[in-house]
């Protein structure tokens, strides 16, 4: 069982990071802040570090396990429901996988921190190692069923059962998929509206071109940074971008007659060009927007 000192630091953790979602509300935290700005009576503690498995100084056991944003796609690593977590090197017995094994037994939770962009991480916790698998030298990670909304179709009283964790690890996935999109994405585009310019990130989207399944893993240039507004256009075939990069509104909204956000936020659009990332590797794929105009062109 974890010491009571380090049980009280795991638990402000926690109440820390909840403190910090009105901040980061997507739970995208810069590393600069889970390494600098947490204490503890009146002590730093170190949340991260160099080594992906991380344990303050002044704790018993780890607090944090860091994956790479390229993990999501190894199959090795991750399942639609699973997470494996490698060890420390080869060596079962090494301290820093002797202490995962211990959060494993007492049933300690950690954070999980995944890598969407250089110095920016995207937390889930809390997270609990399930299995050791020492064969393969990686540990199964899962989520806690209770911090998903879906935790309340299942029972509220009982502990989660195995499909229920499998379920709230399955959405974690998700969300790690997604957020790992939308930074590529929005740091392509320098965290503005690739239509209207726009640089409240808060107001940003990453829309795809194509669904990512057709292509088997997120790319950059499978999207554009986009407003909500346009974003929702864009989806709802009311905007349509050629492969050139020009922007489209559709014949029946350019006639119609509203208020000054049509006119000016949508039917003003039309034959601008697309506000392209500098990186000509990050700019939406032609190919791509070929087919999506095309599609646009028939949903007329």
């Amino acid at each position: 069982m974890e010491d009571l000192k380090s049980l009280k630091i795991r638990m402000s953790v926690f109440d820390w990071l909840n403190s910090l979602l009105p901040q980061y509300p997507d739970s995208v935290f810069p590393t600069k802040v889970l390494a600098n700005d947490f204490y503890f009576n009146n002590e730093q503690v170190v949340l991260s570090g160099q080594q992906g498995i991380w344990k303050p100084k002044q704790m018993q056991y780890p607090i944090t396990i860091k994956s790479r944003a390229e993990s999501i796609y190894d199959d090795e690593f991750i399942s639609d429901s699973r997470i494996k977590y490698r060890y420390k090197g080869n060596n079962p017995n090494d301290w820093v996988n002797v202490g995962l094994r211990e959060c494993m037994r007492n049933k300690v939770p950690l954070i999980y921190m995944h890598e969407v962009s250089k110095g920016k991480y995207l937390l889930n916790w809390p997270v609990f190692i399930v299995e050791d698998d020492i064969q393969n030298l990686s540990f199964i990670v899962e989520a806690d069923a209770k911090s998903y909304p879906i935790y309340n179709d299942f029972d509220a009283v009982n502990e989660p059962n195995e499909v229920e964790r499998r379920y709230a690890t399955r959405q974690m996935i998700q969300r790690l998929h997604q957020s790992t999109f939308r930074e590529m994405v929005l740091n392509a585009y320098r965290d503005h509206c690739a239509i209207c310019a726009l640089k409240h990130r808060e107001l940003l989207d990453a829309a795809h071109i194509i669904e990512d399944s057709s292509l088997g893993r997120a790319a950059v240039t499978n999207g554009i940074s986009l407003c909500k507004i346009h974003h929702a256009a864009f989806d709802n075939n009311i905007i349509g971008i050629t492969p050139d990069y020009l922007i489209h509104v559709r014949e029946d909204i350019l006639n119609e007659i509203d208020g000054p956000m049509l006119k000016f936020g949508i039917q003003q659009m039309h034959g601008n060009k697309l506000i392209l990332p500098k990186s000509v590797t990050s700019r939406p794929n032609r190919d791509w927007l070929h087919i999506r105009y095309t599609n646009f062109k028939n949903a007329v």
